[in-house]
């Protein structure tokens, strides 16, 4: 039981400590400078959309705001089977720079993306989806990268903003660490995974998407890395998006997302082999975090049968860790302590997450994109 209890505590602080020190010594100790200039290529932004008709057309104001030379960009939006107003609103942007694919069935993100990559041209993909606002010179500022020969696929940041009250505003402090870690990971090396929201990639190395990937941020860069390519984090190419208003909302989010992490081993086992060149920070930085619920479950447990005041603190840390909990989602104004019980929120439901995840990969549900 004690092998058990320690292996659990080292787990929980390898995922949310040990792992992120590390990066942020080997990103100071051994960095790895990216060589940036302005450069225009042609790029192509393929955005695939599934009942988007409350974002398409503030998306296509916004892409008309880019500061990108237009006669080098094209965009093409493929529409997943898209039952409400949005197909009629794809036919009244379609233009000269706009090119739109109608998929009449829903067959998932990752289908709608493939039909769009058929029809690409340009020398850089990037990748957005519809809900997000970029900012102007996202585009110049993403592809100055690709100046590096040795860059593949290049990630934009993501900017939370919580404009509801009922929202996991936790989730806002857990995200800058996410990106803080990110930024380390591509100072010394490769990210792993990209900003869904942002991202460019060299076409020669898009791969075709397996039918009913989730993430396509993750399979595609970790795809470029393995094709030897580097895959960097730009904290400078911004994208804005809002916290899902209810933490029911922002629950299945995450539990759609760990979910894809569970298919990716399915669909791409050579991410767990010696064919992948980030597989200790895959493990490290996806894999890890989806078995602290798990490790802190099998602490607490441990705990029961040992003796001693050390092993006591794993129970009264649940216990004060559910109360901060209790007290954040009911909302209780507490000045100061607020804060604490924002994190103990946004902490269970990461984690409650990730075991609804795991039950749903292990029964072998079927999870298709849902934006």
């Amino acid at each position: 039981m004690k092998l058990l209890f320690w292996f659990s505590v080292f787990l929980v602080f390898y995922a949310y400590a040990l792992y992120p020190i590390w990066l942020f010594f080997r990103a100071r100790l051994r960095p790895r400078p990216i060589h940036r200039e302005p450069i225009f290529p042609t790029v192509s932004i393929v955005i695939a959309v599934r009942n988007e008709e409350t974002h398409l057309e503030e998306k296509s104001s916004n892409l008309e705001l880019l500061d990108y030379p237009a006669e080098l960009m094209t965009t093409i939006v493929v529409s997943d089977g898209s039952t409400d107003r949005t197909n009629d609103i794809l036919r009244k942007l379609v233009g000269s720079r706009v090119r739109s694919i109608v998929l009449p069935a829903h067959g998932g993100k990752a289908e709608a993306l493939n039909r769009g990559l058929e029809t690409v041209e340009g020398e850089i993909v990037v990748f957005m989806d519809a809900r997000q606002h970029v900012a102007t010179d996202a585009i110049k500022t993403l592809v100055q990268n690709f100046a590096d020969p040795a860059v593949g696929c290049v990630s934009g940041a993501l900017v939370l903003a919580n404009s509801e009250q009922n929202t996991p505003r936790g989730i806002e402090s857990y995200w800058e660490m996410e990106k803080a870690i990110r930024h380390w990971e591509s100072m010394g090396g490769s990210v792993v995974g990209a900003t869904g929201a942002l991202y460019a990639v060299r076409r020669s190395l898009v791969p075709n998407l397996p039918a009913g990937l989730i993430l396509d941020d993750v399979f595609i860069p970790m795809t470029v890395a393995r094709n030897g390519a580097r895959v960097i984090f730009e904290p400078q190419a911004r994208a804005w998006d809002s916290l899902s208003s209810s933490t029911k909302q922002e629950f299945r989010r995450k539990v759609r997302t760990l979910f894809g992490n569970y298919q990716l081993l399915r669909l791409a086992p050579w991410l767990l082999t010696a064919a992948n060149p980030l597989r200790f920070e895959f493990i490290s930085h996806k894999l890890s975090r989806l078995a602290v619920p798990f490790a802190v479950i099998a602490m607490i447990l441990a705990s029961i049968f040992l003796s001693g005041p050390i092993y006591r603190v794993p129970f009264f840390a649940a216990v004060a860790i559910s109360t901060f909990c209790t007290l954040g989602f009911v909302g209780v104004p507490l000045g100061s302590v607020s804060r604490l019980t924002h994190l103990a929120l946004a902490f269970v439901l990461l984690n409650t997450a990730a075991i609804v995840a795991f039950y749903y990969f292990a029964i072998g549900k079927k999870e298709v994109w849902v934006h």
